[in-house]
């Protein structure tokens, strides 16, 4: 299913896409074995998405996308709604615990999928000759 919302076609053949598969995949299990409820489970993947898609489309270096998890997770576990942000639906627990994930999947890794998003790739011709 979440091949199909992702809409890749090419999972099979494109490193990229088996890449990026397996990083959804993982975070989708941590956040159900966090007992997350259906609407942090969504925020927790927007949240891996905006990551990526600052790194990817954006060309975000690891500070600038530090600085934006930040701005993203600012006012979790504020009474006042005026500084709750988008995220504000999670405890400061989970909070911590998502940042601590983010820190060992994504973070940690983060010159890997540098290169998986910006570096040109020999592509590898395979025939029958």
């Amino acid at each position: 299913k979440l091949e199909e919302f992702l809409n890749f076609k090419q999972l099979k053949t494109s490193s990229k896409e088996a890449i990026l598969m397996d990083y959804y995949t993982a975070g989708f299990w941590w956040a159900k074995e966090m007992n997350f409820s259906l609407i942090q489970l969504s925020g927790f993947m927007d949240l891996l998405n905006f990551l990526l898609e600052n790194l990817s489309d954006k060309h975000m270096t690891l500070g600038d996308n530090l600085k934006e998890l930040g701005k993203a997770m600012a006012g979790i576990g504020e009474t006042d709604s005026e500084r709750s942000g988008d995220l504000s639906f999670f405890s400061i627990e989970e909070a911590k615990a998502i940042i601590d994930y983010l820190n060992i999947s994504l973070f940690k890794h983060y010159k890997l999928y540098e290169y998986l998003f910006h570096s040109p790739r020999e592509q590898l011709v395979i025939s029958n000759e």
